[in-house]
C-alpha cells in the first residue's frame, strides 16, 4: 500500500471508518513488526478524524506503558485498573467516556481531553496485550460507530 491514505470527503464517520479499515489492514498486511503498525494506525487514525490524542499502551510486567501515539505528550505509565485505560485492561472490555470530569478515577494527562474511548487488544489466545486510547477535546464525541470502527481495528492487530 502506498504511504497515504484515501479518505472520503465527508464528516459522516462511518463512511470514513468503512473507507479507512481496509486501508489499514493493507497497510499492516505483511509487515511483521508490531511497533511499526502501531504507529502507522495511530497516525492512520489521527489522519482521517483529527482525534486530539491517539495512542496505544503496551502491558509491561504489571502495567500499561506508552506505546506509539499520535499527539500531545502522554502519560508514561499507567497501573492496571487505574483511569479509563486501566479499566479497559481489567475489564477486558471497551469504555466509552462522554465527558472524562465524570469518570471516577479519570487520569488527566491533558486537561484538554474531555471525552475517550479505549478498546482492549487481545493477542489470538484471548489476552488483552494493549489498549487502543482515543481523546477528544470535545465532551461526548465519540458514539456506537466509533466503538464499532476502533473494535475492528483493534481486531486486525489481534491477527498480527
Amino acid at each position: 500500500m502506498a504511504e497515504t491514505l484515501t479518505l472520503p470527503q465527508t464528516t459522516d464517520r462511518q463512511a470514513i471508518y468503512d473507507s479507512l479499515i481496509p486501508q489499514i489492514a493493507a497497510l499492516v498486511e505483511g509487515e511483521p513488526d508490531l511497533i511499526a503498525n502501531l504507529a502507522n494506525i495511530a497516525a492512520a487514525l489521527k489522519e482521517a478524524f483529527g482525534f486530539f490524542w491517539v495512542g496505544f499502551y503496551l502491558k509491561k510486567a504489571n502495567q500499561l506503558v506508552l506505546g506509539p501515539f499520535q499527539g500531545p505528550i502522554a502519560c508514561t505509565r499507567i497501573a492496571f485498573g487505574k483511569g479509563v485505560c486501566g479499566a479497559a485492561y481489567t475489564r477486558q472490555e471497551t469504555i466509552l467516556v462522554p465527558d472524562v470530569e465524570q469518570f471516577p478515577g479519570h487520569i488527566a494527562c491533558s486537561s484538554a481531553s474531555k471525552s475517550e474511548v479505549v478498546i482492549p487488544v487481545f493477542d489470538r489466545g484471548g489476552n488483552v496485550t494493549m489498549v487502543l486510547d482515543v481523546d477528544s477535546d470535545l465532551v461526548n464525541d465519540f458514539n456506537e460507530i466509533d466503538v464499532a470502527g476502533l473494535e475492528q481495528i483493534a481486531g486486525l492487530i489481534t491477527k498480527l
